[in-house]
């Protein structure tokens, strides 16, 4: 006969008693296998966790300013000014080409050829306020002497072109400037015509030259300034040139 007792034989309402003792010493998150929905939840959440990471990123990216990675010449290299066409007329010999008296401020208006007849008629340009690009060297455009450039904004395919227009009570003669750079020290004088024209000042700097999902032309991110407020364009998304 077995010495229950000694043999260490116990009961079985006593074992399940022990049992029900120990499991209760298991941490809760040991005491069952996670189920498959578990799993599927826990991946879907790293998922989005990393979504929204990515999101992030992406938002402090578009915030940062991108001049800092600017590496191209200053925008104060060009002499861009308030301009109002005072007279219009067709190139006698070229069918594309406008000539125009500009008033920007001098002792006489400049004249510049633009190629703008595919685009708009005179009655559209006469007595319009504009934007000009000065200190570019004057040269002739089929015989016509031009001395300076009416900036446009153009879209994608150059099927449309527009003004650049500054606000209606711009001075006539007044520097566009850029918010965040200063163009009264010394350094921020625009170049010299030959200067521009010799070290492809304006070719470098075109591409950053944009209009925006409203029509405001800028220079990385910053409008186009003058003393009356922004400048303005009807074209969305393009360049301007």
């Amino acid at each position: 006969c077995i010495d229950k007792e000694a043999a260490g034989v116990v009961d079985m309402p006593t074992r399940f008693e022990r049992l029900k003792a120990f499991c209760e010493t298991i941490p809760e998150e040991f005491r069952a296998p996670k189920k498959k929905d578990d799993k599927k939840k826990a991946a879907k959440e790293a998922k989005a966790k990393a979504a929204d990471e990515e999101a992030a990123a992406a938002i402090v990216a578009e915030a940062a300013d991108p001049l800092e990675s600017y590496e191209g010449p200053p925008i104060t290299a060009l002499d861009i000014r308030v301009g109002r066409i005072t007279k219009v007329w067709e190139h006698e010999e070229a069918d594309k080409l406008y000539c125009e008296e500009i008033d920007v401020g001098e002792d006489e208006p400049r004249q510049v050829a633009s190629g703008l007849r595919p685009y708009m008629n005179m009655e559209d340009m006469e007595d319009r306020l504009v934007l000009v690009l000065c200190n570019l060297k004057a040269r002739k455009m089929v015989g016509f002497p031009s001395h300076g450039m009416v900036l446009c904004a153009s879209n994608e395919d150059h099927s449309e072109v527009r003004f650049v227009s500054p606000p209606v009570d711009a001075k006539v003669g007044e520097r566009v400037t850029i918010p965040g750079i200063n163009f009264e020290v010394e350094e921020a004088q625009p170049f010299a015509e030959n200067k521009v024209g010799k070290k492809k000042v304006f070719e470098k700097l075109a591409p950053h030259l944009v209009t925006n999902a409203h029509g405001t032309p800028e220079f990385m991110g910053r409008p186009f300034l003058t003393s009356a407020g922004v400048c303005t364009s009807p074209i969305t998304g393009g360049n301007v040139a």
